[in-house]
C-alpha cells in the first residue's frame, strides 16, 4: 500500500516536472491566442508535441482530406483511465448493446468537435486553448473532472476549408487591427472556407457520410459512442451566443433526460456567463429535428447533442465592429468558446453516473420497446438492385442492422410509393430492418415517412426517408418483424474474357453503371443505348441499356479484357450475345441504337453561383463517375471559348448573376449544338424570357392575391402583424417537401427510373409544362406530395407542374431541373437522372 503511494507521488512529481518544461500555446505559436490565426499544420505539431510529452493524451490520427491534411482526435483522462482506456472503450460499446457483456468501468464520454465549418474560424484556436487546460496536470480543477470522464477532443473537423479561410485572411489581414467590415479582410471571396474540398457542409453530413471526413469520422465515433457531445460554431457577428437548450421543432423521440441535461448545461454555462457580463440565447434557431448535425446525429445515437454558437463567423476576423459599434475580436470569441468546453467538462464531471445511467436505460428501452410509430421496415428484393446495393452501404456505416425476410402474406403497412397503407407479402429476397436493435432511433428516423413538426419553423430540409431518397420500394409496419436470417448481398461472380461475342450488355440502374459507362468512353470504346426495349436470345432488357458491340470496337487493343475488367471493377454483370439480330425489338444496326458520344463536360461556379450546389456537382463527376471536368468561373464565361465543350452545367445560382451578354452567349452556344443542365434557380435565367417555353406556372387566384397584397402595400396597409411575418412567410415556402414525379421512360431522361423519381422540394417556384418541349418529368396531381413541410398556400397548387423538362434550342437542348436532383450527394436516385442528362441525352 506504501509502496503504491509513493509510486503514485512519483508519477505525478515526474509529470508536473515534465509539464512544467511544456510550452504554452503562445510559447510554442509565438503569439497570444486571438493575434492571428494558426494554421492547421501548427495545430497539429502543438497537438503532437504535447502529446509527446504527457503520457495522459493519446492523439490519433483517425483519416486524411481530400487535400492530404491529416484528420486527428486527442484522448485526454487521467492516469487511471489513461492506464484503462480500451476496456473504458469496450465498456461504453456494452452499454449500447454494440458488444456483449457486463461493464466493468463507470467513466463516461466526453466529445468536443471544432471547426466543422471552416470560415467559423474561432473554433480551431479554442480548441488549442481548451487542450492546453484540459491537458495540464498542474490544474487541479481540469484533474478532478477527468477522474470522472474521458475527453475526446477534435481540434478541426474541416481542415481543409480551416486553411482556406486562415491563409487567405493571413494574407489580407492588416498588421493594426481593423474592425471596419469594409475593409477586403472582412470579405472573404467566393467558395469562402465554410465547406470542405468538395464544398460540402459537413454539419450536414453526418447520416448520410458522402465525404471522407465524415466517414473516417464516423468510423470513428462509432468506436466510443460517447454520452456526450458538443458541437462548436460561430454564428452573424451580430449575435452574441447561442448554447443548448434547443429550439422547436424538438424530434418527438428525445428522451426526458436528454432535454434535461441540456439545460443543465445551459443554466451552467449562463452562471459564468453572467459573472463576466456577456450576452447570450437559448432555445431559439437551432432546432433538432434533422438527422444529420453535429447535435442531431448524435441525439439519436443515445447522446447528449449540444451545438454550441459564437458570435462572429468569417466576417469578424480579427476583430470587427457589430451593429452596436463594439468590435467582437478573435481572443473575445476564444473565450465563449473555451468557456462553454469547461463547463461541459465541469457538468459532465459533476453528472457522471447520471449519464452512464441514462445512456445504459436510452439503449436498453429503444432496443426491446422502441417508441417510434413504425417498428419494421422491408426493402422488396425486386427493387432496383443497384440503389438498394447503396442504400445497403448506408447502412453499414451507420451500423444499423438488416436481415432475411420469409416468406409472409396478409401483412399491413404504409407503401412509401403510393404513399397509403396497404396489404403487401413478402418473399426471402426481401430484407427486413426492425427497430429492435442498439440503432433503435437513428433507424426509425432515417425511415420516418412523415417526421413530426411541432414547429413549422425550421432550420433545414423536414424529410429524408430513405426509400424515397434511393427510389426502391417499400413498406413501414408498427409492429415487430422480424428477419428469418442473415441477409446475404447478391454475389457477384467475376466477367470472363474469353471469344469476343457480338454484343456485351449491362443494365442502367444507377451510379455504378454510369461510372462503368464513364470508364469505357475515357478508354476510347463505343457504347451505344436501344431507344426501345428488346428481346434477343431469351433476355429482356429495356431502353437505355448498355450496348457494346464487337463492331466499332476493331480498333480497340485488348478490348474483351478492358471491357470485362472496367465491369468487375463496378460489379456490373455483363450478359453477351453471338447476334446482332433481336427477337423483339431494334436490331442492333438500327438507327434507334444511339452511339453515346463522349460528353465534354463543363461546370459552371464562381460568385453569383451556390458554392454548395456546384461542389455536390463537382463530388458527383470526380468520386461517383470519375469522369473528366473542366470548372469554369462565372466571371469568365464572356471570354471563355465555350465550343471547346458539348455540355454546360449550371449550379444553382443568385439572381442577377448572370449578365445579358453572357445569357446571350449561352443561348447562341445552345442553338449550335451545345446541352445545358440548368439546376435550381438558375432555370429563372429562361423562365418568362422571349424565344424560351419555359414560364413560371402562376393560378389566377395568386395573381389576384399579388394584386391585392400590392394595393394595400401601396396603400400604406399592413397584411399582417409585424409579429406573425416569419410565419406568413412560410406558408408560401419548402422545406423538404418529397413529390412522386411521373417519369416518361420512353425518353432518355427517363431511362432506368422505372417510370418514377421522388424529387426532394426545397424552392416554392412552379413551372407550367412546357409547349413544344419534353415534359420528363411531372407532379401530376396534388397527390403526388409524400412527406415534408409545403406551405398550405402553395401545396394545392402543386399539380401538372414541370419538375424535369427538355427545351430543344436550333441544334442543342436546354435540359430544365427544377429541384437539385442530387441534393447533398445522399439523394441517390437523382444522380441517375443526372447521369441521363448528361451521357443519353442528345445523342
Amino acid at each position: 500500500m506504501k509502496k503504491s503511494l509513493l509510486l503514485t507521488l512519483l508519477t505525478l512529481f515526474v509529470t508536473l516536472a515534465a509539464w512544467a518544461q511544456i510550452q504554452t500555446p503562445e510559447q510554442f505559436l509565438g503569439y497570444k491566442p486571438g493575434d492571428r490565426f494558426t494554421p492547421h499544420h501548427r495545430m497539429v505539431d502543438y497537438f503532437e508535441y504535447v502529446a509527446s510529452q504527457n503520457p495522459n493524451v493519446k492523439l490519433i490520427q483517425y483519416g486524411e482530406t481530400n487535400e492530404k491534411r491529416p484528420l486527428i482526435i486527442a484522448i485526454i483522462a487521467s492516469p487511471e483511465n489513461m492506464a484503462r482506456i480500451e476496456q473504458i472503450r469496450e465498456d461504453n460499446l456494452k452499454r449500447a448493446g454494440m458488444m456483449q457483456g457486463t461493464p466493468s468501468t463507470s467513466v463516461p464520454i466526453n466529445w468536443m468537435s471544432f471547426n466543422v465549418h471552416g470560415n467559423e474560424s474561432v473554433g480551431m484556436e479554442a480548441a488549442i486553448s481548451s487542450f492546453y487546460t484540459l491537458a495540464n496536470p498542474a490544474n487541479a480543477k481540469s484533474q478532478e473532472w477527468l477522474k470522472n470522464q474521458v475527453i475526446i477532443l477534435d481540434p478541426c473537423i474541416n481542415p481543409d476549408g480551416r486553411d482556406r479561410y486562415s491563409n487567405w485572411y493571413n494574407q489580407k489581414m492588416n498588421t493594426t487591427l481593423q474592425p471596419d467590415l469594409q475593409s477586403v479582410e472582412h470579405n472573404e471571396p467566393w467558395p469562402g472556407g465554410r465547406a470542405n474540398h468538395y464544398l460540402f457542409d459537413l454539419n450536414r453530413d453526418w447520416a448520410w457520410q458522402v465525404q471522407v471526413e465524415s466517414q473516417a469520422r464516423l468510423k470513428v465515433y462509432q468506436q466510443w459512442m460517447p454520452q456526450l457531445h458538443l458541437d462548436f460554431h460561430e454564428q452573424g457577428i451580430d449575435q452574441p451566443f447561442y448554447m443548448a437548450p434547443a429550439a422547436e421543432p424538438l424530434h418527438e423521440q428525445l428522451t426526458p433526460f436528454q432535454h434535461e441535461f441540456q439545460d443543465i448545461f445551459g443554466r451552467n454555462t449562463a452562471k459564468y456567463f453572467d459573472e463576466a457580463g456577456r450576452f447570450y440565447f437559448t432555445k431559439e434557431r437551432f432546432d433538432l429535428l434533422y438527422p444529420s448535425y453535429g447535435d442531431t446525429y448524435p441525439m439519436y445515437n443515445g447522446a447528449i447533442g449540444m451545438t454550441i454558437e459564437q458570435g462572429g463567423g468569417g466576417r469578424a476576423g480579427r476583430g470587427g465592429y457589430n451593429s452596436v459599434g463594439d468590435t467582437v475580436t478573435l481572443s473575445y470569441r476564444i473565450a465563449g468558446h473555451y468557456t462553454a468546453a469547461m463547463s461541459a467538462a465541469e457538468v459532465t464531471s459533476q453528472n457522471s453516473q447520471r449519464l452512464l445511467e441514462e445512456f445504459a436505460t436510452y439503449f436498453k428501452n429503444n432496443t426491446t420497446k422502441p417508441t417510434g410509430k413504425y417498428k419494421s421496415f422491408i426493402i422488396k428484393g425486386d427493387s432496383n438492385p443497384a440503389q438498394v446495393a447503396k442504400l445497403l452501404e448506408l447502412l453499414d456505416k451507420n451500423g444499423i442492422k438488416y436481415g432475411r425476410a420469409d416468406n409472409r402474406s396478409g401483412l399491413k403497412g404504409f407503401e412509401y410509393q403510393s404513399g397509403t397503407n396497404v396489404s403487401f407479402a413478402t418473399t426471402e429476397e426481401d430484407i427486413v430492418i426492425n427497430a429492435y436493435q442498439p440503432k433503435s432511433v437513428l433507424t426509425q428516423i432515417l425511415f420516418e415517412p412523415h417526421p413530426t413538426l411541432n414547429d413549422s419553423i425550421t432550420y433545414d430540409i423536414t424529410s429524408w426517408a430513405m426509400p424515397y431518397a434511393y427510389g426502391i420500394k417499400a413498406y413501414a409496419l408498427e409492429g415487430k418483424h422480424d428477419a428469418s436470417g442473415v441477409y446475404s448481398k447478391p454475389t457477384f461472380t467475376a466477367n470472363q474474357a474469353g471469344k469476343t461475342p457480338v454484343a456485351y450488355v449491362s443494365a442502367w440502374q444507377g451510379t455504378r453503371d454510369a461510372a462503368f459507362l464513364s470508364e469505357l468512353l475515357k478508354a476510347g470504346i463505343r457504347v451505344k443505348y436501344p431507344e426501345f426495349s428488346f428481346e434477343i436470345e431469351g433476355k429482356k432488357f429495356p431502353a437505355g441499356s448498355l450496348i457494346i458491340t464487337k463492331g466499332g470496337n476493331e480498333y480497340v487493343s485488348n478490348f474483351d479484357q478492358k471491357v470485362t475488367t472496367a465491369a468487375n471493377k463496378h460489379g456490373i454483370t455483363l450478359q453477351t450475345t453471338q447476334s446482332g439480330y433481336v427477337d423483339k425489338g431494334k436490331d442492333f444496326g438500327s438507327p434507334n441504337i444511339r452511339v453515346i458520344q463522349a460528353p465534354k463536360v463543363a461546370l459552371v461556379g464562381g460568385a453569383g453561383t451556390s458554392s454548395l450546389s456546384y461542389g455536390e456537382i463537382w463530388h458527383f463527376f470526380e468520386k461517383d463517375l470519375n469522369y473528366p471536368l473542366s470548372n469554369l468561373d462565372l466571371a469568365d464565361l464572356g471570354r471563355v471559348d465555350l465550343s471547346k465543350y458539348t455540355v454546360l452545367i449550371m449550379p444553382a445560382a443568385f439572381g442577377g448573376a448572370v449578365n445579358e451578354a453572357t445569357q446571350k452567349k449561352l443561348a447562341e452556344w445552345v442553338r449550335a449544338g451545345g446541352k445545358l443542365i440548368a439546376f435550381d434557380n438558375s432555370i429563372n435565367l429562361f423562365a418568362n424570357k422571349e424565344g424560351f417555353a419555359l414560364k413560371n406556372f402562376d393560378t389566377e387566384d395568386e395573381k389576384k392575391a399579388a394584386e391585392k397584397a400590392a394595393e394595400a402595400l401601396a396603400k400604406g396597409e399592413r397584411i399582417a402583424p409585424y409579429v406573425d411575418s416569419e410565419r406568413l412567410e412560410i406558408s408560401g415556402g419548402v422545406a423538404g417537401a418529397i413529390y412522386e414525379v411521373k417519369m416518361d421512360e420512353t425518353h432518355p431522361l427517363g431511362y432506368g427510373t422505372g417510370g418514377k423519381f421522388y424529387t426532394l422540394k426545397n424552392n416554392s417556384t412552379r413551372f407550367a409544362l412546357l409547349s413544344g418541349g419534353v415534359n420528363a418529368g411531372i407532379i401530376t396531381a396534388n397527390s403526388s406530395y409524400r412527406s415534408g413541410y409545403i406551405g398550405y398556400k402553395i401545396k394545392s397548387q402543386m399539380a401538372q407542374s414541370l419538375a424535369i423538362g427538355l427545351e430543344n434550342q436550333g441544334r442543342g437542348e436546354i435540359i430544365y431541373f427544377v429541384d437539385n436532383p442530387i441534393f447533398r450527394g445522399f439523394w441517390e436516385s437523382g444522380k441517375l437522372v443526372l447521369s441521363n442528362a448528361i451521357f443519353m441525352v442528345g445523342q
